[in-house]
């Protein structure tokens, strides 16, 4: 058999995705600031692409309004209304409601300390102390090396001997320093233990006078956690009730002084979207705050005609791109409100009452009421957060599975974690609820029937240890 070449005609469809297809879908699954991020650079590398203030681009809907109105005593001011009504109307379900009232629900929800305050590192805050102390500059020298050896729990992570090694100091130098840093705020820091880290407590407190506490606090530290009560009463004779004193005390310690203070600059989750209460009616607005607003650039209209083919192709190409990131920017936001608009609607219960009458809903439900795709909707829920009434959630957290009720509605999977939650909260220490017990209750207050297993794999998604292990010994 010869081989021969032969043209063949074949007709197939085939789906390619563009770039701009590609870069649609990349920003509705980007984070606020991944966003900002994407934009700051784009506007670097795209000479067409500019950030519009909101001055110019309130005159350019100002210009455009008088041309297509008649001049009259009253058109200024219903321009500049009606300016403020579309830029609100857009992206706002309720425009015309007290405008007033915006900025301040907007604190309401996220005041301006939660976003700009910052904490101090434990280390900035010692070294400060030791600075300000008496200390000598030999024993600052073995105090900057004790509070460079602490973990982030505020405990030293190194021993006495080693410190006293790094710093060419006997080690009865490094205790007299150690002892002084331990005093410092938070009271107990650089300890070698919790037992350590409590008694430093207790003695600054000058409750060190009770033998019982410190004895407590020195061998039983382990008995108290795990709640085996009876030995403890026996061995120092007294009631269930001056224990309870007792373990008010050391409760009230910090057994780990550390951990109120982060290692930097903390991260602050900035909502995409704030939703509040007016009159009744829930308002959702979009957070525009530092994403810069885009307009094409005055050198787009400039004329290439003398210039190269090269450079026409290029300008062609970044002329495209700016109009079509704009286009997608819009987009994205449009997307974004409608599903935030199907959320709020679909989930009111949840927005009057709290996370107890949380419904059941899929992507599918959001999909088939605004008329996208399920992997859109899962694409701009991805990393965006909404400002409720009840706090800040992802907007992942408002779709969960539904348990069926026996009136034939349903309830979210959330809202039974919740009402769990609440149960176990207000159990007797001495006989907690078990699984079996918590689903009874569960069947009276929801008319549905649970089983024990479906109880545990809650609870074990709360973070709650069996009833077991919640039970006290006495």
């Amino acid at each position: 058999m010869a081989l021969e070449l032969r043209q063949q005609l074949k007709l197939a469809q085939q789906l390619i995705m563009t770039p701009q297809l590609q870069q649609a879908i990349k920003l509705l699954q980007l984070s606020r600031i991944e966003l900002l991020e994407t934009v700051q650079q784009e506007l670097l590398e795209n000479p067409f692409l500019e950030e519009a203030d909101y001055e110019d681009k309130a005159l350019e809907m100002e210009d455009e309004r008088k041309q297509s109105q008649d001049d009259d005593a009253y058109g200024t001011e219903l321009t500049s209304n009606a300016d403020w009504e579309d830029y609100l109307g857009e992206f706002a379900s309720t425009p015309r409601l007290s405008q007033s009232r915006e900025f301040e629900a907007l604190e309401e929800i996220s005041s301006l300390e939660a976003r700009y305050t910052a904490k101090p590192t434990l280390e900035g805050h010692l070294l400060w102390q030791l600075r300000l102390s008496t200390l000598t500059e030999t024993q600052q020298a073995i105090g900057e090396v004790i509070i460079g050896n602490l973990a982030s729990s505020g405990y030293l992570s190194a021993t006495v001997e080693e410190i006293a090694e790094m710093c060419r100091a006997t080690p009865a130098e490094t205790l007299s320093v150690l002892d002084r840093v331990q005093r410092f705020d938070p009271v107990g820091v650089a300890a070698r233990n919790a037992s350590e880290c409590l008694l430093i407590q207790v003695k600054n407190l000058h409750y060190d006078r009770d033998s019982i506490l410190v004895e407590l606090i020195q061998s039983h530290l382990e008995d108290m956690e795990a709640k085996r009560y009876k030995p403890l009463l026996r061995k120092f004779n007294f009631t269930m009730e001056e224990l309870k004193e007792y373990m008010d005390i050391i409760q009230n310690l910090e057994p780990l002084p550390g951990a109120s203070f982060g290692g930097g600059e903390p991260t602050f989750v900035s909502p995409d979207i704030f939703v509040y209460n007016v009159d009744g009616e829930f308002i959702i607005l979009l957070n525009d705050d530092s994403l810069p607003q885009l307009r094409l650039s005055d050198s787009c209209k400039m004329n290439t005609k003398d210039a190269s083919e090269q450079d026409r192709e290029y300008c062609a190409e970044k002329r495209r791109s700016a109009s079509w990131l704009i286009k997608a920017m819009h987009q994205r936001n449009r997307t974004l409100y409608k599903v935030a608009e199907s959320i709020v609607r679909q989930q009111k219960a949840f927005f009057d009452e709290g996370i107890t009458k949380l419904m059941p809903l899929i992507l599918k439900d959001i999909a088939d009421d605004i008329d996208m795709h399920e992997s859109t909707v899962s694409r701009i829920t991805t990393n965006k957060y909404m400002a409720t009434p009840h706090g800040i959630f992802e907007l992942k957290f408002f779709f969960n599975s539904g348990l069926e009720l026996d009136n034939g509605t349903q309830l979210g999977s959330e809202s039974v974690k919740a009402l769990i939650k609440k149960y176990i909260s207000d159990e007797d220490p001495k006989a907690p609820l078990s699984d079996e017990r918590i689903g009874d209750m569960l069947k009276d207050a929801l008319q549905v029937q649970i089983a024990r297993r479906t109880v545990a794999k809650y609870r074990t998604a709360l973070n709650i240890q069996p009833s077991s292990r919640r039970k006290e010994h006495f």
